[in-house]
């Protein structure tokens, strides 16, 4: 046979002997980490995880991170945003002179008025900082403390999609790849067993028509898929194809793994593909997890008195409070970012009988997520962080009662809080008009937060890059400034 014809048969037998390997379901399991991750330079010198970066550009000040998103965006003015005044203002219309020519969405902006919907629930002050915080969160209010209220800030997305797609990768447009894919490429992770990034999408009992969540919220964008999110479900296996196959055991696997390495690596040898090394520190690291993840989600041990702390629902999986647990234990196990997407926060209508389920949900498991962090010397060093893709609007949407309201997308001012990992807690930044329309001290961008984040991970936002189509892209993109006042 001409030898040229033989390289190419021996090449599509590989191709075939591979692919039906994979079919046994060994290679499935390593899908929920993509399939073409590439080994960047310098993996070895970075002393926490196998990241691009070759070291640190400061010192850090987090080494996890708890993102708490709350999607559909809470209402600030029945939340966090205080404004006693608007009580004297029922009904009226929203001054010309407020709005200054911004733009509503095509939800409201055929309303013959727009008039003023106060907040009927009570706020008081709580803490030795004395931060008001509403009924709603009468737990959250027992550590408000430790928690740094950010209450200005802006984004220009108005609607979901591009809103929540902006706050987690920077960019209103989807393909970019997100925070926790950005931490993953730039510092690995110190847990050889568990992913670098892990989401969460836990129940929700607020307003059942909610705005969907796609992958693409936690993927890689450009960056190899080994940085992308692995989503950990709340019923079945926790990660897909996480159980074995009927007749294939543990040993069996094993073999499979070992004679698709050894097909994979004279590929490699053929056609010098460095994607190829990647997949098989995948197919090992899936391998690995059939141990790490049961007893990652195993919470008989934990005792009650923790288990008390995140509340009632923290027995059910797939809830709030369990996946903040779930949070916990892994950061403890070196997982550097966890993202919970929660849903039903979208109120334009009904706000008074939908926001009070919503905040039940996240309100008690939130406190002992912050609680058990700080009792385990955990807090110092994780990061954690609550808020939205955007605001709400003083003026109602829809028929306004004294009783019940809605509210429409409001991308002027927004509510974030953090603690833990370098923040200084017991403290507001920015602040609101009498509105909370417009900010009137200390606006803070996405790409500020985004920013102060990667800073307390000890990364430079400006210098954590990666070059693609002939351009250096970054989490921030061309801005970005630290939010100095958050940094204890």
């Amino acid at each position: 046979m001409d030898p040229l014809a033989q390289a190419h048969s021996d090449l599509t037998r590989r191709k075939f002997l591979s692919g039906s390997s994979r079919a046994f379901g060994a290679a499935a399991l390593a899908t929920a980490f993509g399939q073409d991750g590439i080994a960047m330079p310098g993996d070895d010198q970075l002393p926490f995880g196998r990241g691009a970066l070759g070291r640190l550009h400061h010192r850090p000040r987090a080494k996890s991170m708890i993102h708490l998103f709350m999607s559909g965006a809470p209402s600030q003015l029945d939340t966090w945003d205080y404004k006693p005044g608007l009580r004297d203002m029922y009904n009226q219309d929203l001054p010309e002179s407020v709005v200054q020519g911004q733009r509503f969405t095509t939800m409201t902006s055929g309303q013959a008025r727009f008039p003023i919907a106060p907040s009927i629930y009570k706020f008081a002050q709580a803490g030795e900082c004395g931060t008001y915080v509403s009924e709603l969160l009468p737990w959250t209010a027992k550590i408000v403390d430790k928690l740094a209220l950010v209450k200005s800030v802006h984004t220009d997305a108005i609607n979901h999609d591009p809103a929540i797609t902006f706050m987690v990768t920077g960019d209103e447009q989807p393909g970019r790849p997100s925070l926790g894919s950005w931490l993953s490429y730039g510092l690995g992770s110190p847990n050889r067993d568990l992913p670098a990034f892990v989401v969460m999408t836990p129940t929700w009992t607020g307003r059942a028509e909610a705005q969907a969540l796609y992958q693409r919220l936690w993927g890689s964008g450009f960056l190899a898929t080994r940085h992308q999110g692995v989503s950990l479900r709340s019923s079945g296996d926790p990660v897909l194809y996480l159980s074995d196959p009927p007749g294939v055991d543990r040993g069996l696997r094993r073999k499979m793994l070992d004679r698709l390495a050894r097909l994979n690596a004279e590929r490699q040898a053929i056609e010098g593909d460095p994607e190829i090394g990647a997949r098989i520190d995948q197919y090992e690291m899936a391998f690995r997890m059939q141990s790490s993840v049961p007893e990652l989600v195993d919470i008989s041990a934990e005792p009650e008195s923790v288990l008390a702390l995140y509340g009632p629902e923290v027995h059910k999986r797939g809830s709030f409070a369990h996946s903040c647990l779930m949070a916990r234990r892994m950061v403890e196990r070196g997982v550097p970012l966890v993202q919970l997407f929660i849903r039903g926060w979208d109120q334009h209508g009904n706000l008074t009988g939908d926001l009070p389920n919503a905040c039940r949900d996240i309100d008690q498991p939130s406190f002992g997520l912050v609680t058990d962090l700080e009792q385990r010397g955990m807090l110092d060093e994780t990061l954690v962080a609550w808020g939205g893709e955007f605001g709400r609007t003083v003026y109602c949407q829809g028929k306004l009662s004294p009783t019940n309201y809605g509210r429409d997308h409001h991308p002027r001012c927004f509510p974030m809080w953090f603690a833990g990992g370098g923040v200084q807690g017991g403290q507001v930044i920015g602040e609101t008009d009498d509105f909370s329309y417009n900010i009137v001290s200390d606006p803070v961008s996405v790409y500020d937060v985004n920013a102060t984040l990667l800073h307390l991970f000890g990364i430079d936002h400006e210098r954590l890059t990666y070059r693609f189509q002939g351009r250096d892209f970054r989490l921030t993109d061309v801005e970005g400034e630290l939010i100095h006042k958050l940094l204890a």
